[in-house]
């Protein structure tokens, strides 16, 4: 045990006293260590970000929206001749109520409609977004009470004056009351407080990369009561006849007519039973939409799940480049330990020959020389772990990725340093026990 320690002391100088070169040698194990704890910090933050939007999406979701391409006129003539199998209603509650009992495999079905109006409250105003929905739209996107309660049946079933509101909406309009059973005025009606959701964080990047928007500000009421009490799409009004009559006497010199909204509902949520059957249940809505609608495809259906899913597996691809660069790092790092410590096996033939000669056995020479690669490479993993965190924040701050740096990470990289200066410098230790002690000290 004494011939090591001694080894190790010897290698421990030897090391001291080629700080540059020990340095240089370690450079590409030190760049090789970084690069692997910088990899897996982005790889890490990359999962954490698609796996919060999916949260944000829901699970096994397929998402119905609509197209908006008609003009009024358009509308209109459509409504006077339903026969025709271009006419399509738009987006319904009927086309919400047939995938429910038609389609085997669905979990929940949320309808919603999206109002852009503004809310009221001692003197203070502010636009805000009304969203007409039910209780199943919480339960698909995730959402958790954090007072009151959600609507009950008879308030979905009448459409009675009452909301959900977000905690944004709380903070800005409720900051020193309670809200629950309060009045705001949403638009030109009085709605009462029933319940607040959550706070719920969203980055920005989440909110360009899904459509989605910021849920905090967000009032919530029964979707009937938005029918009833708000505005329902699906009417053809007096209003809107007249308008359309008075366009069609008009002149309008090749003018394009702008597009209105003809569809009940502005988003339609599908969460399905099981993965597997998403691709195969969206087919079959497809189809259903399609007759329903009388061949106009005017929706369009999106699977956010498996989107966020094929930019994770692109990300995971993206991570294997890095991690095979960093490995190629780490095997050049090596291999310029083993060079660096072969030319030192030749620097130092007499010391060699002088320690065989003076008793010193072939197995202390071998320890001696994995122990200064090792340390080498112990080192530059040491350095290399601080350059990766540094790296990791760097690229969080000024990139504005999203990195998490693991312990695993930590220890993987520094196992490999290790083991990389252990099986490198094998190679030159044997080849430094190998001399003759004669030859070494007549060495020149």
């Amino acid at each position: 045990m004494s011939n090591i320690y001694s080894s190790f002391y010897i290698a421990f100088d030897a090391v001291l006293a080629n700080k540059v070169r020990s340095i240089l040698t370690a450079l590409g194990i030190i760049f090789g260590v970084a690069a692997v704890i910088a990899m897996l910090a982005i790889g890490n933050g990359a999962q954490q970000e698609i796996l919060e939007q999916i949260k944000l999406v829901g699970v096994n979701n397929i998402v119905i929206t609509p197209i908006i391409e008609q003009t009024e006129e358009e509308v209109t003539a459509s409504s006077a001749n339903k026969g025709d199998k271009n006419f399509s209603p738009g987006l319904t509650l009927r086309d919400a109520e047939s995938i429910r009992k038609v389609i085997p495999g669905i979990g929940k079905v949320s309808p919603e409609i999206q109002l852009e109006t503004y809310i009221i409250k001692n003197g203070i105003r502010r636009t805000a977004k009304l969203v007409g929905v039910e209780n199943n739209y919480f339960d698909i996107s995730n959402f958790t009470l954090n007072q009151g309660r959600f609507f009950n049946e008879r308030q979905l079933s009448v459409g009675e004056a009452v909301c959900v509101i977000g905690q944004g909406i709380k903070a800005k309009f409720f900051s020193t009351e309670d809200p629950i059973g309060k009045m705001i005025k949403v638009g030109n009606h009085w709605l009462e407080v029933v319940g607040v959701l959550e706070d719920r964080f969203i980055s920005k990047k989440s909110i360009s990369n899904l459509g989605i928007r910021d849920y905090n500000m967000d009032v919530y009421t029964p979707l009937k009561t938005v029918l009833i009490r708000y505005k329902n799409r699906a009417l053809i009004t007096e209003t809107l006849i007249k308008r359309a009559s008075q366009n069609d006497n008009e002149d309008n010199g090749g003018e394009i007519k702008q597009s209105v909204n003809y569809h009940q509902l502005d988003r339609l949520v599908i969460q399905v039973d099981a993965t597997e059957k998403m691709l195969s249940v969206s087919e079959v809505i497809s189809r259903l939409l399609k007759r329903r609608h009388f061949d106009t495809v005017d929706y369009e259906i999106t699977i956010p799940e498996l989107l966020l899913k094929q930019q994770q597996r692109t990300k995971n691809i993206f991570n294997f480049v890095l991690g095979a660069i960093a490995g190629i790092s780490l095997l050049v790092g090596g291999i310029g330990i083993m060079n660096i410590m072969l030319a030192s096996v030749l620097e130092r033939i007499k010391e060699i020959g002088l320690r065989l000669a003076i008793g010193a056995k072939k197995m202390d020479i071998i320890y001696q020389f994995v122990f200064e690669a090792v340390m080498i490479s112990v080192t530059g993993g040491i350095i290399g772990i601080i350059l990766g965190v540094i790296l990791a924040y760097g690229v969080a701050e000024i990139a504005e990725i999203p990195t998490i740096i693991s312990f695993t990470s930590i220890i993987l990289s520094f196992g490999v340093a290790a083991t990389v200066g252990l099986i490198f410098g094998i190679t030159p230790a044997k080849r430094a026990a190998e001399q003759d002690p004669i030859s070494s000290l007549r060495y020149e």
